[in-house]
C-alpha cells in the first residue's frame, strides 16, 4: 500500500526505548537517525544497520530514512582529494548494507564544514534558545581546509562522486536525499556551498539525474534563502524530487537568521504543507531543529511536542478539506 504524507521524528543518533515509546506517543510513526552511532570509521556493516531497522520495527515504528554519514566518511570525495576513490568504494559498500538492510532513503550533504551557527543560546520568543546566524562574525574566519576551493572545483568533485555513487544506489533501491547548505552561503572558510539557492539544485538534480535522486528538503534553509519556499515545493515537487521534508522555519534570511517557533517564522507553514499536498508529495515531514524551551531535555522534546502538535493539526485540516 502506497503511504500517503504524514508526520515523522528524528534529528538523534541512537535510538532507546524511552524515545521510541515518545515518537509513538505523540502518534507518528516514521523515525529517522541522524548521523547513527555505529560501529566503522570508514563504512556502515549490514549487520548493524538491519537491527537498527528491527529495534524501530519491535516499537511498532518505521526506520523510514537514515540521514547522514560521518564527514570523514567522505570529507576527500567532497574536496577533490588523494584516497576520494577509497572513501567512494567505502561509501558504496554503506549504501549497498543500507539497501540490504531494508532501509528506503539514505539523505547526504555537501558541506565538508558542516552546519553553521554563530550562536546557539540566541533569546527566541519568551527566551527560548534558538540557533542563529551572522555572516558578518564568519567572513575573517581562517581557512577551514588548508586553502581556498573554487566553486567549479566543488562542482567537479559533486558531478565525480554522482558519476560513481548513483549507480550503486540504483542496483541498491536506495533513494538518496540531498540536504541544502546551512546557512546557504556563497562561501565559508575558502568553501563554496554548492546548494545555497535554486539554480544550485536545479543543476545538481541535472547531474544526479535519476528516479532515486531527490531532496531532503528543508523549509528552513530555504527560508533562510528567500523568499522561494513554495516556489521550490512546486517546482520539485511537480517533478517527483522532494523524498523527505524538514518542517521548520527561521526569522530573517542571509546574511542573518534565527531559528524560530513553527508558526512565527517567514513562512505560511500551513501553505507550505498545503502546497506539498498539492503537488502530490507522499512522503514524511520532521520537526528538525526546535527551540530549546524551559525545562527541555537536550533533544528536545518539548520543542519537538509542540511543533508535532501543530503539524498534526495542519495535517488534519488538509486531510478533511481534500
Amino acid at each position: 500500500m502506497k503511504l500517503q504524507m504524514r508526520l515523522g521524528l528524528g534529528q538523534f543518533n541512537q535510538l532507546s526505548e524511552e524515545r521510541l515509546k515518545f515518537i509513538k506517543q505523540l502518534g507518528v510513526e516514521d523515525v529517522l537517525l541522524n548521523t547513527p552511532a555505529l560501529p566503522g570509521e570508514e563504512r556502515w556493516k549490514f549487520m548493524d544497520l538491519l537491527r537498527l531497522r528491527t529495534q524501530v520495527e519491535d516499537a511498532g515504528l518505521r526506520l523510514a530514512a537514515l540521514e547522514n554519514v560521518p564527514i570523514p566518511f567522505y570529507d576527500k570525495i567532497m574536496l577533490g582529494l588523494p584516497g576520494r576513490d577509497e572513501q567512494i568504494e567505502n561509501m558504496a559498500t554503506t549504501i549497498r548494507n543500507i539497501g540490504k538492510a531494508g532501509i528506503e532513503i539514505f539523505g547526504y550533504h555537501w558541506m565538508p564544514s558542516g552546519v553553521w551557527r554563530t550562536s546557539r543560546t540566541t533569546p527566541g520568543r519568551g527566551g527560548a534558545a534558538v540557533t542563529s546566524f551572522d555572516m558578518a562574525l564568519v567572513k575573517n574566519a581562517p581557512l577551514s581546509h588548508e586553502r581556498v576551493f573554487t566553486e567549479e572545483e566543488m562542482w567537479d568533485n559533486y558531478e565525480y562522486y554522482m558519476k560513481a555513487i548513483l549507480p550503486v544506489a540504483e542496483e541498491a533501491d536506495v533513494k538518496l536525499a540531498l540536504h541544502p547548505d546551512d546557512p546557504p552561503v556563497e562561501s565559508l572558510a575558502g568553501v563554496p556551498r554548492l546548494f545555497r539557492n535554486f539554480e544550485g539544485f536545479k543543476r545538481g538534480m541535472e547531474i544526479g539525474d535519476s528516479p532515486i535522486h531527490g531532496l531532503d528538503f528543508c523549509v528552513g534553509c530555504w527560508s533562510e534563502m528567500g523568499p522561494e519556499a513554495i516556489d521550490a515545493i512546486r517546482f520539485f515537487g511537480e517533478r517527483d524530487k522532494i523524498f523527505y521534508v524538514h518542517f521548520r522555519d527561521v526569522q530573517g534570511h542571509v546574511p542573518k537568521f534565527a531559528e524560530s517557533f513553527v508558526n512565527e517564522g517567514n513562512c505560511d507553514m500551513f501553505q507550505v504543507m498545503k502546497t506539498l499536498k498539492e503537488v502530490g508529495f507522499t512522503g514524511f515531514m520532521i520537526t528538525d531543529h526546535v527551540p530549546h524551551v524551559v525545562d527541555d531535555t537536550p533533544w528536545g522534546h518539548r520543542g519537538r511536542s509542540y511543533a508535532i502538535g501543530y503539524m498534526t493539526a495542519f495535517l488534519e485540516v488538509l486531510n478533511r478539506t481534500a
